[in-house]
């Protein structure tokens, strides 16, 4: 597994140019996988940046540096998680059913946004990508060491 998604991703200073082209391509990244949301490093860059998209129609991605959770609800959500960093398998992992997040969005302003559903699990998702976790941390280590297995020979 590449190391990359084992490190906790730099923060970004200001949203540039060359900041937007990333998300662009993390966009298209996403969207060609197809999947709902996708942290820098998945595709080797180490900056604090993310994107998601759990919308029906596709197209609303929100565009994410430094993003922080300030807060998440008590209520508990399960869903079928995956990644592409491990081909063929998931699980199902608990997060908070809400979360309100904190976050540079494209013109360089400070946001706060609540997130709800599968919109709240992705970007959780992505966070835990960017402090260097995978969705397999959250399971026991029998789980996690049966889903490494089963993937390495899905590959």
């Amino acid at each position: 597994m590449d190391k990359r998604l084992r490190t906790v991703a730099a923060p970004v200073e200001e949203i540039t140019d060359e900041i937007r082209a990333i998300w662009q391509d993390m966009i298209d990244t996403m969207e060609a996988m197809p999947g709902v949301g996708l942290g820098a490093n998945q595709i080797g860059v180490l900056l604090r940046l993310a994107v998601v998209d759990a919308s029906d129609e596709r197209g609303q991605a929100v565009r994410m540096a430094n993003p922080e959770i300030l807060h998440a609800s008590v209520k508990l959500r399960e869903h079928e998680e995956a990644s592409p960093h491990l081909p063929g398998v998931s699980a199902k992992i608990e997060r908070p059913r809400a979360v309100t997040v904190r976050f540079m969005d494209e013109n360089g302003e400070m946001v706060e946004r609540d997130f709800v559903g599968l919109w709240a699990t992705s970007v959780q998702h992505q966070i835990d990508h960017l402090n260097g976790k995978l969705y397999t941390d959250h399971l026991s280590k029998v789980k996690r060491d049966m889903l490494v297995r089963k993937s390495r020979k899905f590959q």
